[in-house]
């Protein structure tokens, strides 16, 4: 639907935006990990980190010899695999342009709570909409979406440079180009579109990041800034008298 390049949008609050580079780096060094070796071991590694709702509702059992975590884990861990560059490059895309903001805005320690409540929250609903999938749920797109949904509430105004239909370049608010991204999710899940994208898990992260915000953004933050953000911030002056100057595929396996 469009590609985000960059926005106009300052850190207030925080320097630099450690933790999301970091969540960048991991999700690559994992991607590089998963996927230098060979494809059934590449495979295996997708079903024994992802997650799979047939064996987190106790439908199917993995092999042992797949189990790579804990169950419970692999609503977390799914959210670190990619199938492709493409699928990694985009969503890493989306977490560079919009994940500093939202950091910005929540703190180191809540916006990383906050990623990873919304992986959960995206794997969750997933698993209700296809209890029985046999299929592993792979890749961050559940977090990013929750992370596109606080930086609507936290920044409508604020003007983003994007490439529409991949080729038209276009600076227009955050409020549109955001909120129709989150209205094609939404539609294609009540669609009940079959295909290889987990619309559920996207609905998920959509809920979660619009509650999750609400509560975790830093007290002084406000919601729906009305602010454009273009320029930097610029302390204002007092009227005080001056002072003299001084010296950021899935693997068969399980029941049919």
């Amino acid at each position: 639907m469009f590609i985000p390049l960059y926005d106009s949008n300052h850190l207030r609050h925080i320097k630099h935006q450690y933790v999301t580079i970091a969540l960048i780096a991991v999700n690559v060094v994992v991607y590089f990990l998963t996927s230098s070796s060979d494809e059934y071991t590449a495979q295996a590694r997708m079903l024994g980190l992802g997650y799979i709702p047939s064996v987190a509702f106790d439908n199917a059992v993995l092999p042992a010899e797949l189990a790579l975590v804990p169950t419970l884990l692999t609503y977390v861990t799914y959210a670190f695999l990619h199938n492709d560059i493409w699928h990694l490059g985009g969503n890493m895309l989306f977490l560079w342009v919009f994940g500093d903001n939202v950091e910005d805005a929540l703190g180191y320690v809540r916006y990383l709570i906050f990623y990873l409540l919304c992986a959960i929250s995206g794997a969750v609903v997933h698993g209700l909409v296809a209890p029985d999938s046999q299929a592993p749920l792979i890749g961050a797109s559940g977090a990013i979406a929750g992370i596109v949904t606080a930086y609507l509430i936290l920044y409508p105004r604020v003007k983003i440079w994007v490439l529409a239909f991949g080729r038209i370049p276009l600076h227009i608010p955050a409020y549109i180009t955001l909120g129709l991204w989150i209205l094609f999710q939404l539609s294609m899940l009540m669609l009940g579109s079959e295909d290889q994208i987990s619309w559920a898990c996207h609905a998920g992260g959509i809920v979660a990041g619009a509650v999750l915000v609400v509560f975790l953004r830093s007290r002084d933050v406000p919601l729906f800034d009305q602010d454009d953000a273009e320029a930097p911030a610029v302390e204002t002056a007092r009227h005080e008298p001056k002072s003299p100057p001084k010296g950021e595929g899935p693997w068969p396996w399980g029941h049919p």
